[in-house]
């Protein structure tokens, strides 16, 4: 069996409504290259005989106001990946909202409370990250949470390790590449204000980008012992 699943990360569409950390604003693309992303996923998929999944990271009311009309319109669903801590602020999604995109066939995660490095948590810390925030989410949302999403992608073995003992059934991170459907480690590519996806989707759905996430596959369950 081979990794034919390609998995895009989404932060935001359109301007942004609050202002942002540094270097947050690249991860905004235009309602636009979102529409034309979307548009061009089923014919990709047809053309490359792969699987290509939508998620979504930071739960930025853009997610709803824009995200989800073009994926319903579609007849595709995506994962949300919320932060805790923003439920309910300005500019970002509300308890209300997360309801209805599950109700759309959505499904939502875990993005963590304070969107911090999770590499550099005490015990404290992990308990808020790992277990007070999907508690958070899981009472917004009133379904399980079950998946998680590592902030800036930044991981290592204790990070994996903690997120396998708190019980989640499928972490993402931002590194790139191909991936299996089911794996629970799922590599991302994180599209950016540049991204065309006319021009950037395609070149990496080809053979060789699958072979090299199918021998990744193994390779990082030796190294990080997931």
């Amino acid at each position: 069996m081979l990794a034919r699943t390609l998995v895009l990360t989404f932060h935001g569409i359109g301007d942004p409504i609050v202002p942002l950390a540094p270097g947050e604003g690249r991860y905004f693309i235009t309602a636009e290259t979102w529409r034309r992303t979307i548009g061009a996923l089923a014919g990709l998929e047809a053309a490359h005989n792969v699987r290509i999944r939508v998620t979504f990271d930071d739960g930025n009311l853009s997610d709803y106001a824009a995200g989800l009309p073009a994926l319903a319109e579609a007849g595709r669903d995506a994962s949300f990946f919320v932060l805790a801590g923003r439920i309910g602020k300005k500019g970002y999604l509300s308890g209300e909202q997360i309801r209805a995109m599950i109700a759309a066939g959505m499904r939502i995660g875990s993005h963590g409370w304070d969107h911090v490095d999770w590499r550099k948590l005490d015990e404290a810390g992990r308990k808020r990250e790992l277990h007070d925030a999907r508690r958070r989410i899981e009472d917004e949302a009133g379904v399980p949470v079950t998946e998680a999403a590592i902030p800036f992608g930044a991981f290592d073995k204790d990070v994996l390790r903690h997120l396998k003992e708190a019980g989640y059934s499928r972490v993402y991170t931002s590194t790139m590449g191909m991936s299996y459907d089911s794996a629970w480690f799922c590599p991302r590519w994180s599209v950016t204000e540049s991204f065309d996806p006319d021009r950037d989707i395609a070149p990496r759905l080809g053979l060789r980008q699958i072979l090299r996430g199918t021998a990744y596959a193994p390779l990082r369950r030796l190294r990080y012992r997931i």
